[in-house]
């Protein structure tokens, strides 16, 4: 059921892709969306019209990322024995990363005239490059489909302007057979606010438990809620992106991401990321490590 949810998915946006071809803002360069209001289409001069695939989050590459503790022998909380791994893999601690990520509106100006139903794609890939001895295999590709409702709003909140509020539905998954298989689905809630440079996203979540479970301790590790800052400047987006597990009876897990977009000639713009904690992948959600990566910036979150 979930593959056909994911794959339902990027059918839909690959043919709203074909369909609109070169009017979409992906190969439209003269398109700059530069808020939050533009990129969600929060009002009537920021419209467009539906199946037009848009940017989501940030589409970057790194030909270089390194770890300080590369997941050789990973571990599920699911004690049942087809989880267990028998031996460990000689991974390198530096690989490249790229992620891919896109959105297309279906339906518009529903729910008494103002929701959006869009649906989302963001794929996010670790490839093993520069591991000769294993033939430069993909470590990990992260497939993440959502349907999100999404609704704009206009009041002020410690003196930000909220914008949006909204649910959507999130399946992430590895597509990888067990003892490899990581899994999880969530109702995410989310809000938006902006003040002048500054952007921030808040999402809770609730995660929804299956039968077969991959990682039934996963929110313990990567965290029950996150919170994205973005500052722009100067052509520089810089982002801080925090997750908690809220969990102070035991101990406090999460996982934090920086990114710093900085213009370097005409469209080209590198790209610098720092990562530290649990889950910068489904299958390193219960590895802590810290992460250093560089290379291009494609897409911006603004």
């Amino acid at each position: 059921m979930r593959d056909l949810f994911k794959n339902c998915i990027i059918l839909l946006l690959f043919a709203s892709l074909t369909i609109h071809g070169q009017t979409s803002p992906f190969f439209n360069t003269k398109t700059k969306i530069r808020t939050m209001t533009q990129r969600w289409e929060l009002d009537t001069t920021a419209t467009r019209s539906t199946f037009l695939v848009t940017p989501y989050k940030p589409i970057y590459i790194l030909p270089a990322r390194w770890s300080s503790a590369p997941n050789d022998q990973p571990i599920s909380g699911n004690q049942k024995p087809e989880y267990v791994v028998a031996a460990g893999t000689n991974y390198n601690n530096i690989e490249a990363k790229f992620q891919l990520s896109f959105k297309t509106k279906v339906l518009q100006g529903i729910l008494w005239g103002h929701g959006d139903l869009w649906m989302a794609y963001t794929q996010v890939s670790h490839w093993q490059l520069y591991n000769n001895n294993l033939s430069r295999p993909f470590r990990e590709i992260n497939y993440q489909p959502e349907i999100i409702l999404n609704f704009p709003v206009r009041f002020n909140l410690f003196g930000f302007k909220a914008r949006m509020v909204g649910v959507s539905f999130n399946h992430e998954s590895n597509g990888k057979s067990n003892p490899f298989s990581r899994s999880w689905n969530r109702i995410i809630f989310h809000a938006g606010l902006e003040r002048k440079n500054w952007s921030v996203y808040a999402r809770p979540w609730l995660r929804i438990r299956s039968e077969k479970d991959d990682n039934p301790d996963i929110a313990k590790y990567t965290g029950r809620a996150d919170l994205t800052v973005i500052y722009t400047k100067n052509g520089s987006v810089l982002s801080l992106i925090g997750s908690h597990n809220f969990d102070f009876t035991t101990k406090v897990r999460g996982h934090l991401n920086f990114c710093w977009s900085y213009p370097i000639k005409g469209n080209l713009k590198g790209f610098l990321q720092i990562t530290h904690g649990y889950g910068e992948t489904l299958i390193d959600y219960n590895n802590k490590q810290t992460t250093l990566g560089l290379g291009v910036s494609l897409i911006e979150w603004l």
